[in-house]
């Protein structure tokens, strides 16, 4: 049997293990001043949002308890079953590195660098669950390894200051992305966060993008629509694109608090394969 890993980096929350037939999320730590919580098992959605905006408060994030991950997946290796580990990209995170030391002498246990995060994750979770019941890990990494290339993240962030802040934006791309009246678009790209264009004013940049996807993306492929805090923007930026890429959605998701702490509240885009 083939078992599937993901962080919490994925965005993929412990009520949809099932659905994406996911058998462990790890839970990257989330500090809020004093306070430290693991990601998507005991922080209110509530809380950590009134935290951060109202308290002015700016979260931090840490790699998840490896002792923890490393019993998990002995125990699946012990019975005889392969492991794939999907975890965020490198460029942003040190989990995969960390998981990778773990296990690296553990024939068994494949952990792969996705160089992408949230909905990149869930699109690759569903690749592997095309083949996890007819090919071996192996033959699903080299899958994965390949289409990972292709994921492109496409976003607007309300503010670049949780980015800057938390290191995933350098201060050049900070300063250009902060001019008044310019949105910037921002992605994940030669596995570290970008900023991959601008546009004036929030219609025109929408504009923009819905006009990028709909040139770019792969339709055999489902696309991650997704947001933080409210989806008011989100819902206006599907509005513009057109049925033969929204009908591909498969998750409009809230992202995780892990992911939210570097986007800030009201970022939002969508994620797809383009065309290869």
């Amino acid at each position: 049997m083939i078992r599937l890993i993901v962080d919490s980096g994925s965005s993929i929350k412990p009520e949809e293990k099932e659905e994406y037939r996911i058998d462990h999320i790890i839970p990257i730590r989330v500090m809020l001043e004093n306070d430290d919580y693991l990601d998507g098992v005991n922080l209110d959605n509530d809380v950590f949002y009134d935290r951060i905006i109202n308290d002015k408060i700016m979260p931090k994030t840490s790699l998840p308890a490896l002792v923890d991950v490393e019993d998990v997946v002995t125990k699946y290796t012990d019975e005889g079953d392969d492991v794939i580990i999907l975890s965020m990209a490198s460029g942003i995170s040190g989990t995969y590195n960390a998981l990778r030391l773990t296990f690296e002498d553990n024939p068994k246990v494949f952990v792969v660098d996705t160089i992408s995060a949230v909905g990149g994750i869930r699109i690759l979770v569903n690749e592997v669950n095309k083949y996890r019941d007819t090919k071996s890990a192996d033959e699903i990494v080299d899958i994965i390894n390949k289409l990972k290339e292709r994921i492109v993240i496409y976003a607007i962030p309300e503010t670049l200051l949780y980015l800057h802040r938390g290191g995933r934006l350098s201060k050049v791309e900070y300063l250009l992305g902060s001019v008044i009246g310019i949105k910037p678009i921002i992605g994940i790209a030669e596995n570290k966060v970008k900023m991959l264009g601008k546009g004036i004013g929030l219609v025109r940049t929408m504009k923009k993008i819905s006009e990028d996807v709909m040139k770019d993306f792969d339709k055999d492929y489902p696309v991650v629509a997704e947001y933080t805090y409210k989806d008011d923007n989100l819902l206006k930026l599907i509005k513009k694109t057109d049925p033969e890429f929204t009908n591909n959605i498969i998750a409009h998701d809230n992202l995780s608090y892990a992911i939210a702490a570097h986007w800030g509240p009201n970022a939002f885009g969508f994620v797809y394969i383009k065309k290869a």
